[in-house]
């Protein structure tokens, strides 16, 4: 923990915020000193404050967010309440939770160029930095692209471009992977590094995906410093990274946090070392050889929607009219020649990198996107969005639950409030939610109707650990009432858990469709797609050849999330 001493860039003093219908404060006494130049890891479960940190830092709450503030918060010297938003950005870069609520101008050059305009850089220069930034992000390659036409994932890097392209004095990051592919998740990690060494940036990241940010380092690769709220909204531990993840693993694992696979083991075990130390392999292969989990089921039922030779694009044929002083936008194809059958009670996962077309598809077999060629034949789809408020109608979390309701509504309002998580938020304006209490929201109000075909887009982003393994068990409950279940992820951890098929997106085209162990398995299919196994992942394919052992391995680790006393399993303890 830093010394109060120390020059800070960002404080935080005694402060608490509440919002509106809401007991319980969303921040309660927190205090937090971030040094000039620092990296900070913040962590905690969905709800526990986190964003509501970074909103604080850049004034948004209370400037902009109806909240109440008390305590203090300075950034770079200056208090927040005493200074405009727009004055605060001067210091501040930000990416945000949705990057789609950040991107507002139609060109990716556009965007990445307004925030120099409104730090009157030098014009001269602005051509070289634009370059220099996209390109240090993964995405050079969309300069001249329309951010409409844009994947999550894609829309994500240009956002992170425009946060880093003023050289920031303090640079904060909400979930700044949650939507990327591996090559994806290596940019962040060199852009943050790079901004920190070049600029001597001051760092305060929120993220899920431990695993994937620290790459190949492991807890080494995360930010030196490491600081969690507990679900009251209070600071429940604040030190060097790699002692707060082995002192406080237990705790984290059961509050329903993400942690890096070495410490999720030492939680479970207490020995250190990962997948290098006897007593871990030996509790996972304990797992495999237990009766955790469902076992693999073989479909041969009624197919209940069927796509030949479907041709994919951003929209549908003809292109627009030319608009002055730019020609005509053509129609391009992200997927071509596409054969599906989802067959009743199947749990289909769409993978691939992004920008490869995985949302459109989904938006296409659900029918908000007109086939560019072929066509979709089958039942109508319920779709889970991506961007949860997309799908929001209603002014409180029940009424959106609610809506479209025939039958007992209030017994289904109930039971999907309990199953999510979400009694507590009842009453609360949808949009006012977190990330992942939105993200929790949207599944159940669409898992409140009875649907033969539900279409997720990225299911679990933005989710805790505990919040993720819900979504994923409320899937496969779905899938064994016989529903035809499609979703999209690039957490392969999850879809090596849920999924009963995969299906492999690459070069505007199915790449692979099969068994997904089977298809994980083959190296090709892997380079093709640009598929990252994580550790585990990769340890389990290479270890344990049987599906259902592999399963039962990961809703073991599943489910000792949440519980006071992990069991011991065989020879693993």
């Amino acid at each position: 923990m830093a010394e109060p001493s120390s020059p800070a860039a960002v404080t935080l003093d005694d402060v608490s915020v509440r919002v509106p219908l809401r007991a319980a404060p969303v921040l309660d006494r927190v205090d937090l000193h971030v040094r000039r130049g620092e990296q900070v890891l913040l962590l905690g479960a969905s709800g526990s404050g986190k964003s509501t940190v970074l909103q604080c830092i850049t004034g948004v709450v209370p400037h902009t967010v109806t909240a109440r503030l008390t305590g203090e918060v300075r950034v770079c010297g200056t208090r927040t309440t005493d200074a405009r938003v727009v004055d605060l950005s001067r210091h501040v870069g930000v990416l945000a939770q949705d990057p789609s609520s950040a991107v507002c101008l139609p060109d990716v050059e556009q965007e990445v160029v307004l925030p120099l305009e409104n730090h009157a850089a030098d014009p001269a220069t602005m051509g070289a930095r634009i370059d220099a930034v996209l390109a240090q992000v993964g995405a050079a390659h969309l300069r001249t692209r329309r951010t409409g036409e844009l994947s999550g994932g894609e829309s994500q890097r240009v956002a992170l471009a425009a946060a880093l392209v003023t050289d920031p004095e303090v640079l904060l990051l909400d979930e700044p992977t949650s939507m990327l592919d591996p090559a994806g998740v290596a940019g962040v990690r060199a852009a943050v590094a790079g901004a920190a060494s070049r600029t001597g940036a001051t760092v305060v990241l929120v993220e899920h995906r431990l695993d994937d940010l620290a790459g190949d380092h492991g807890r080494a690769g995360l930010p030196p410093r490491t600081v969690v709220l507990d679900e009251t909204g209070a600071v429940l531990a604040d030190g060097a990274t790699g002692e707060v993840l082995r002192s406080h693993a237990a705790t984290l694992l059961r509050a329903g946090c993400w942690l890096p696979l070495e410490a999720e083991l030492h939680a479970l075990t207490g020995a250190d070392g990962g997948l290098a130390a006897p007593e871990n392999t030996a509790y996972l292969r304990a797992l495999a050889g237990g009766d955790a989990g469902p076992p693999s089921r073989r479909f041969d039922g009624e197919t209940v929607l069927r796509t030949r030779s479907l041709a994919v694009a951003h929209r549908a044929a003809p292109a627009p009219r030319r608009r002055r002083g730019r020609p005509a936008a053509e129609v391009r194809h992200l997927l071509e020649g596409v054969d599906l059958e989802l067959r009743a009670g199947e749990v289909v996962a769409l993978l691939g990198p992004n920008g490869v077309g995985k949302s459109s598809l989904l938006l296409t077999l659900a029918g908000l996107l007109p086939p560019a060629a072929g066509g979709v034949e089958g039942e109508p789809a319920g779709m889970v969005f991506q961007n949860a408020e997309h799908q929001f109608v209603a002014h409180t979390v029940a009424g959106e639950i609610a809506h479209g309701l025939a039958g007992p509504v209030e017994e289904t309002v109930a039971r999907q409030l309990r199953d999510h998580r979400l009694e507590h938020l009842a009453e609360q304006n949808p949009f006012r939610l977190s990330g992942g209490e939105k993200r929790r929201l949207s599944l159940a109000a669409m898992l409140a109707h009875d649907r033969r075909i539900l279409l997720a887009d990225e299911p679990t982003l933005g989710l805790d650990r505990r919040d993720s393994v819900a979504t994923t068990a409320a899937l496969r409950r779905a899938a064994e009432a016989g529903t035809a279940v499609v979703l999209s992820s690039h957490d392969l951890r999850t879809v090596t858990a849920v999924a009963d098929r995969v299906v492999v997106l690459a070069d505007r085209g199915v790449a692979a469709d099969g068994p997904t162990v089977q298809v994980l398995r083959d190296p090709e299919v892997r380079a093709r797609a640009g598929l990252t196994l994580p550790p585990l992942v990769a340890w389990l394919l290479e270890h344990v050849t049987d599906t259902d052992a592999v399963r039962r391995v990961l809703h073991g680790l599943d489910a000792a999330v949440g519980q006071e006393r992990p069991a011991a399993v065989g020879a693993g303890r």
